[in-house]
């Protein structure tokens, strides 16, 4: 509670005290002053009326039975002119009903007469400690609302009724409200035109239960000055009171147009330059198989070692260029153009007896446990093929002599997982979080000689997302790796 020291040295905070008492008014004014306020008084309701319609006052002392103009028209112009003003009602013990009726108008709290010194110093400290949480609270929403106003995403909150609360005008620009009323307290029917973002929000609002995390969409809406659609990411949380009820939902518009048109713009120029290269690496690898064969004239044994490294490098560099061509396929939607029904036991034995070989040239255990029958999947039969081959290669290239890598793959008729476990050298925390990344590889003893272009896993990530399907990866280093495959069972 805020002692009268912390008063002093500061502001003093503003005390009208409005009684037709003399001995009540000059009690209050020497209690008060002696406790640092700076205190007013006024000897009834008429003259209190005219200190309040002039100066703003922190706290009003106010007694409720005064001839002419009555407390309670006192208190009701407080309210009018000052919602912030803290209003302490003074009365008699035959009147406590009357304070009681005053709180619920908006007094603050009542002092029943006679008070003490104490007792009066006390409840206006706690009035005062009230009046500044009150204006803590306001001075925040100040400044978020401000934030919020600069914000070049646009934000929207709307309450339990769906109602908005606030928006700020970048909301309202992406989402084409040209109403001339506010937006304020309106239903976010009125105020949004796009569908889906009023479904996403009707969603968000009725989620309880574990269905309570927030939703994410990417939505095209108009047109940009080149006639290509505007794109918009879309966030919708919600937010609950001490008790997980959902109160309401903020909403976060951001324009990405401008994003994706430079991503298709990256993928449309890595796509060109891995095409180009790829035709004059294939040929350069050709020549190279020539002379290693001796085709072109005898080659001493060094060499052919110099020529097997300088093969070996370019055959990961075409190995590169296809796998970019491939992440730019994805990229650009045009594998969900080529989808079909496709059998995963058949898939995955192929990939089995195709690394097989590979397996037992480095002394590994290739194993498959996995039903005779899977319900299908609705995919692209090569990318899913490749992913497969790029986790098997993964386990294959990870795992020392006499290890093991195992396939295994079960089904709930609605999700298929595949795992590849193996009990190679592991991956760190650190570097499980990047794995998936581009051209990220791990760097240790254990890997410098093992050769890559550190994109298999991207591809891995890019191809069961663009199937709706989610990849984990489960490892410890010197444990071994597992990584989970799951995919949406193919409509009955």
């Amino acid at each position: 509670m805020t002692t009268e020291r912390e008063h002093r040295g500061t502001v003093p905070p503003k005390i009208l005290v409005v009684d037709d008492e003399a001995r009540i008014r000059d009690a209050c004014q020497a209690v008060l002053k002696d406790a640092g306020y700076e205190v007013t008084v006024a000897e009834d309701g008429a003259k209190g009326l005219a200190c309040i319609e002039k100066t703003h006052f922190d706290i009003v002392l106010l007694d409720l039975m005064m001839p002419s103009v009555s407390g309670f028209e006192v208190l009701a112009k407080v309210r009018a002119l000052h919602s912030d003003t803290v209003v302490i009602v003074i009365t008699g013990y035959a009147t406590v009903e009357h304070s009681i009726e005053a709180m619920k108008s908006g007094a603050f709290d009542f002092i029943p007469k006679p008070f003490t010194p104490d007792h009066l110093r006390v409840t206006v400290s706690k009035a005062i400690d009230y009046m500044r949480a009150l204006r803590d609270i306001a001075d925040t929403r100040s400044r978020i609302r401000t934030m919020i106003q600069r914000l070049s995403d646009g934000v929207m909150c709307t309450n339990q009724e769906n109602r908005v609360v606030m928006v700020n005008p970048a909301f309202l620009q992406m989402v084409g409200y040209t109403g001339v009323a506010s937006a304020m307290d309106r239903r976010c029917d009125a105020v949004i035109s796009i569908a889906r973002i009023r479904q996403m929000i009707a969603q968000t609002l009725a989620a309880s239960g574990e269905d309570t995390l927030e939703r994410t969409d990417e939505i095209e809406y108009g047109e940009d000055a080149e006639g290509q659609p505007r794109i918009l990411s879309v966030r919708c949380t919600p937010f609950r009171d001490h008790a997980g009820a959902t109160m309401g939902v903020i909403t976060v518009l951001h324009d990405i147009t401008t994003l994706k048109k430079l991503d298709r713009i990256k993928s449309e120029f890595v796509s060109r330059v891995s095409h180009e290269i790829r035709g004059p690496m294939n040929s350069v690898l050709m020549q190279l198989q020539v002379i290693l064969d001796g085709l072109a004239g005898k080659v001493t044994d060094k060499q052919q070692e110099i020529l097997a490294r300088a093969s070996e490098k370019i055959r990961n560099l075409a190995q590169m260029a296809t796998e970019l061509l491939d992440l730019s396929r994805i990229e650009s939607g045009l594998i969900s153009q080529e989808v079909e029904k496709i059998d995963l036991s058949g898939l995955l034995r192929e990939q089995i007896e195709f690394q097989r070989p590979r397996a037992e040239a480095a002394s590994i255990r290739l194993e498959l446990d996995a039903p005779d029958r899977l319900p299908p999947v609705t995919g692209h039969y090569r990318n899913l093929e490749e992913v497969f081959s790029n986790l098997i290669g993964n386990g294959i290239k990870y795992t020392p002599a006499g290890g093991r890598v195992k396939v295994t793959a079960s089904s709930d008729y609605e999700t298929l997982t595949v795992k590849v476990a193996d009990t190679g050298i592991g991956i760190a925390e650190e570097d499980q979080k990047r794995v998936f990344q581009r051209f990220y590889r791990v760097r240790n003893e254990q890997t410098r000689y093992i050769q890559g272009t550190g994109l298999g896993l991207s591809l891995v990530k890019k191809i069961v997302e663009s199937h709706h399907g989610r990849v984990k990866i489960d490892s410890r280093p010197g444990r071994g790796t597992t990584f989970s495959v799951s995919l949406p069972c193919a409509a009955a």
